[in-house]
């Protein structure tokens, strides 16, 4: 029996043996075995309820910070439609759906005078992706304005959970991995929209003159090091120290323009990308003793 046929009717979509680079920034990586794409929380809830515990299960947003391996995916990727993309206001809450899009967020939020988000103006990904790892820039962090989050666990069951339940820490969240986020509720403060519109653009501008966005990239390679260790530099300037600016492997290579992104030159595959990533890592460490964690999530199969 193959997997399609072990898997429980749903009303949303599920498709066999799709390639998954498509849906990546990075445009690279091999197929899921089983995509999904449930049609609402509901279906999603089933379908988890009355998957067999031993199918994998990986949740995939727009892939802004994902590297997907060459040998794919095994067991079923869900990823999130419409239906959990809606942005709703209400006095100073802005309720969100995991599927919504950082920026979209931020412009809801602005045009109903609510501020303290336009931090995500900045961030190319989704809410889902920005709860999993407290997403953040220019100072501030998805911690700063979250209230609570509605997630659905591995067997189906609905959790509501507060800030103080997820453990947020720099790019990271405590929240067990098989949590699947549905939506979020923030918590802004009153100002001018204008004044609101004017902040995000000037987040923009400075996303746009920094950071090589017109390119094929996955965001920050490597989280900030530790401040003590690295002398109090960030990653891209130890990068930049140890030689990393321009290098390449393959198709992939770290940006001119900021070092700690990672492009794909249009050849590259995600063995490169990886290989180049670890390579930064092994340079920095040897030449300055500092040590870099990947904020890029790696999932998948390396290819044999």
């Amino acid at each position: 029996m193959g997997l399609i046929d072990r898997l429980p009717s749903v009303r949303g979509k599920i498709s066999a043996n799709v390639p998954l680079a498509p849906y990546t920034w990075l445009r690279v990586g091999g197929p899921a075995e089983a995509l999904f794409m449930p049609k609402d929380e509901a279906d999603l809830a089933h379908f988890l309820s009355s998957t067999p515990d031993d199918i994998p299960v990986t949740i995939l947003g727009v892939a802004s910070n994902t590297l997907v391996r060459d040998g794919g995916v095994k067991g079923v990727v869900i990823r999130l439609g419409p239906s959990f993309a809606k942005v709703e206001t209400n006095g100073l809450i802005v309720t969100a759906g995991a599927a919504a899009l950082d920026n979209k967020v931020a412009k809801e939020a602005a045009k109903a005078g609510i501020a303290g988000l336009e931090f995500y103006a900045g961030i190319p990904g989704t809410i889902g992706g920005a709860l999993r790892m407290n997403a953040g820039c220019y100072g501030a962090e998805t911690k700063d304005v979250l209230t609570e989050v509605v997630a659905l666990d591995r067997t189906g069951r609905r959790q509501v959970m507060s800030l103080e339940e997820l453990g947020y820490s720099y790019r990271h969240s405590n929240a067990p991995d098989d949590l699947i986020f549905v939506q979020a509720k923030f918590k802004g403060r009153a100002d001018n929209p204008e004044d609101i519109h004017a902040r995000m653009a000037a987040i923009t501008a400075k996303r746009e003159e920094s950071q090589p966005i017109r390119e094929k990239t996955g965001g920050s390679t490597f989280k900030n090091p530790d401040q003590i260790q690295s002398k109090g530099r960030g990653a891209w300037q130890v990068i930049d120290a140890a030689g990393g600016r321009g290098y390449k492997v393959g198709g992939a290579q770290m940006s001119e323009k900021h070092c700690n992104f990672m492009i794909n030159t249009d050849e590259a595959t995600a063995a490169d990308l990886e290989t180049l990533g670890e390579t930064m890592r092994n340079m920095v460490k040897e030449s300055q003793g500092v040590d870099l964690d990947w904020e890029v999530k790696r999932i998948g199969e390396v290819a044999t």
